[in-house]
């Protein structure tokens, strides 16, 4: 089957959407559009769509048909612009576009659904990227576009192959769905294991009432008491512009560093701490980390492998006071989080805090040191076994992208037979 080869110009009207101003949002004409942020690779997100003022002749030159492809036109990331998806009429009546997007209609001699196709190949291999310009904002020119070589077999066969890559992208895209699903269901796993582990589910004998409603019962012969009974809690230095120079810079964790039970000390900033502060801010190995902001209660370990670190005023410190494990306290803070236990208490403006007096007054049961050793050191086993093949998972989330891509690409590269569904020159492989 021959292939012809045009510009994109040739084969299909491209054009810039209308500007939105805010003498747009009202009048008689409010018109349902889209804009960039409706646009994803493949689809479109249309959960949240604006509505502005087009008039009758503004409705002519702004409209979208079935078989229109949109192409994200502006983005502040290099790798988003040029995101692309096939209108087919999801809303009833007039839908226009903003000029965050490009319209590329087909001619007759090109297929809407192939288009699309081609504009998918194009923002994955970054034929768009490649001819997209700005500093901050990256934009695509209609002109540039417009310029894009562009190679297509007759109508009949354009259908074949959107026939065939929809049938493939569908049969790939539900084994990426069940891949991710799995790891939704460790992740729910996990909450539903600590959360067992740390109101003591399996303990035999005995039980009572925590009297902390996400908790419920646990084993009598456990105390429940505050944070502050059995670790020393502290938050960090407060940062401010005085204190970003001076003779005893030392690096120092943010909030941004504190993940769940991993701290990524490769990009740590400097702030100044005298000898005299080294007591009340360095952060010692063994010593829990919590974040103050942002996630509350979110936590980790502190394992060492620098000289000295300290630490910021977003960030508790929790260092044990010889009764407790940190690491029992880290799984007690696990299950709260999970529970939305500091979500719901904290002080809510922006985003939510745990003050220092919340964390030391939180209570949580703490058995004796063994027992919370040994529970904890079985929730590390599992987490371990959890995080082998969750990496499993995501590698072969990776290989079916990969996989998805290749086979758009071989595709619009006239490399597959869409009949057989194989490589017209050689086994498809990623």
């Amino acid at each position: 089957m021959s292939w012809r080869t045009t510009s994109l110009r040739a084969v299909a009207e491209i054009s810039l959407g209308r500007q939105r101003a805010p003498e747009h949002a009202e009048g008689r004409d409010l018109v349902p559009y889209l804009r960039a942020a409706n646009v994803l690779d493949g689809h479109l997100d249309l959960r949240d769509v604006k509505r502005m003022n087009f008039t009758r002749s503004e409705q002519k030159l702004y409209s979208l048909r079935p078989g229109d492809v949109l192409v994200t036109e502006g983005s502040g990331s290099i790798n988003s612009v040029g995101a692309a998806a096939v209108w087919q009429g999801e809303i009833e009546g007039t839908v226009c576009f903003q000029n965050t997007l490009l319209r590329l209609r087909p001619r007759r001699e090109v297929d809407g659904r192939f288009l699309g196709w081609w504009a998918r190949a194009a923002f994955a291999s970054k034929i768009f990227a490649s001819i997209a310009s700005g500093a901050s904002i990256n934009h695509l020119s209609a002109d540039r576009v417009r310029s894009l070589p562009f190679s297509f077999p007759a109508v009949e066969e354009q259908v074949r192959i959107s026939d065939f890559l929809d049938r493939e992208t569908r049969r790939i895209d539900r084994m990426i769905f069940l891949r991710c699903h799995q790891q939704e269901l460790l992740a729910e796993r996990e909450a539903s294991r600590v959360s067992a582990a740390v109101r003591g589910a399996r303990i035999p004998g005995k039980r009572g009432n925590s009297r902390l409603e996400w908790l419920g019962d646990v084993p009598a012969s456990w105390s429940v008491a505050p944070v502050s009974s059995q670790f020393d809690v502290k938050l960090g230095k407060q940062l401010n512009p005085g204190r970003v120079d001076g003779s005893y810079l030392k690096p120092y964790l943010r909030n941004v560093n504190v993940q769940w039970d991993a701290i990524d000390a490769k990009d740590l900033l400097y702030m100044n701490f005298p000898p005299s502060e080294r007591a009340r801010y360095e952060v010692r190995p063994g010593d829990l980390l919590i974040c103050e902001g942002g996630e509350p209660g979110r936590a980790a370990i502190w394992q060492g492998g620098l000289d000295e670190v300290y630490y910021q005023k977003a960030l508790h410190r929790a260092r044990s006071r010889g009764r407790s494990l940190t690491r029992w306290l880290f799984y007690c803070l696990r299950a709260a989080a999970a529970a939305d236990v500091f979500t719901s208490a904290g002080t809510t403006t922006t985003i939510s805090h745990l003050t220092g007096e919340q964390l030391n007054s939180q209570r949580f049961p703490f058995p004796e040191a063994s027992i919370q050793s040994r529970i904890a050191k079985e929730l590390d086993e599992a987490a371990d076994s959890d995080r082998r093949l969750l990496a499993l998972l995501r590698k072969q989330v990776v290989l079916l992208q990969e996989r998805r891509q290749a086979v758009i690409s071989a595709a619009m590269n006239g490399d597959i037979d869409p009949s057989a569904g194989r490589h017209r020159t050689s086994v498809l492989s990623v």
